[in-house]
């Protein structure tokens, strides 16, 4: 059987709470007889107290938890989820606290363990959909959480329709009325490609019908009705799921002139399904990866370092004013080279 602190304070003959002192309060003990426990415990082979059992008597787990609404894979290959983590990662590091990822798996019942199990001090939500109950969890715990989207006590986001509808009016005033929109996971299940939805509204998540209403915005505003956009849906937030959506699109009489996608990463998979057919149709994305630049992509820049970084410092360090939780960062419009006025006929 595993030795135990009680293996060790019997062998040594002093009390467990000792023991536990030889560990946890040093200053408590000589050096000579904290060298022999740490001895006696090396000897009969105690790795030491149980951390997860020590930060329960503490009331503190040392960690914050990240809470990713995708797989854990995501958090290191999305660009944008990346420069996210980085600036969560950083203040993380300046509070001296460590990091927990936690995704939420598909199957409902993983996806409540791992919420309710993660030995955490709080969470930052990123990108949450309408997963109330996740956060009903964290509530019933007690935790404190940031969220990097409205409605919450705490949360630090962008104003997510109008930076979609700067882009869009960027489009619409460049003539550009025959425009497909291009989203992930627009629907649960839904397959790639046209996508029938009532409107805006009826997306699954937050932040998609944010976009998609400020795309929806511009386009009505010169007289294109929601009946008349071309939506697509993307299996997920991927180069190769953008691309898969968009392929065929071009087939027929009248294709758009124009592809407003809802991130970076799925505008870089139009422009590759598009191919030589990319210099005559204008596509756009939304949060200035990296590779926006390298391929002269029309974009929204939003902050993503910083959005991580003052998420966690919400969760570190809350304010006292509960007013000064609620953080709304600012975009900015980028034009380059991906854009351009309709091809005359």
């Amino acid at each position: 059987m595993r030795p135990t602190l009680q293996d060790v304070a019997t062998a040594v003959g002093v009390s467990r709470s000792t023991v536990s002192n030889a560990y946890c309060r040093p200053d408590q003990l000589s050096a000579a007889l904290r060298t022999r426990i740490l001895d006696t415990a090396r000897q009969l082979g105690y790795p030491g107290p149980n951390p997860t059992a020590r930060s329960l008597r503490r009331g503190f787990a040392g960690a914050i938890g990240v809470l990713f609404t995708s797989q854990l894979s995501y958090a290191f290959t999305d660009p944008f989820a990346v420069r996210f983590l980085a600036g969560v990662a950083g203040a993380a590091e300046r509070h001296g606290t460590s990091l927990l990822l936690v995704p939420l798996p598909t199957g409902a019942t993983q996806a409540r363990a791992a919420v309710e199990n993660a030995a955490v001090d709080g969470f930052c939500v990123y990108c949450a959909a309408d997963e109330h109950w996740a956060l009903e969890v964290i509530r019933g715990r007690g935790l404190p959480f940031v969220t990097t989207a409205p409605p919450a006590d705490r949360y630090v986001g962008i104003d997510e329709r109008a930076a979609a509808r700067s882009v869009a009016d960027h489009l619409v005033g460049l003539g550009h009325r025959r425009v497909a929109l291009l989203a992930d996971t627009v629907l649960p299940d839904a397959p790639p490609g046209p996508l029938r939805l009532a409107g805006a509204d009826a997306a699954r998540h937050p932040t998609t019908r944010g976009r998609l209403a400020g795309f929806a915005d511009a386009l009505a505003a010169v007289g294109v009705d929601w009946t008349e956009i071309t939506l697509l849906n993307a299996t997920g937030n991927s180069r190769a799921a953008g691309a898969e959506a968009v392929a065929g699109l071009f087939a027929g009489d009248d294709p758009p002139t124009a592809v407003l996608a809802a991130s970076d990463v799925l505008a870089l998979g139009a422009l590759d399904a598009l191919g030589e057919r990319a210099a005559t149709v204008s596509v756009t994305g939304f949060d200035d990866v990296a590779e926006a630049a390298a391929v002269g992509l029309t974009t929204v820049r939003q902050p993503a370092e910083e959005k991580g970084r003052i998420a966690a410092e919400l969760l570190l360090d809350p304010p006292a004013d509960d007013a000064a939780g609620q953080i709304l960062l600012p975009t900015e419009l980028v034009v380059r080279t991906s854009t351009r006025p309709v091809p005359r006929s």
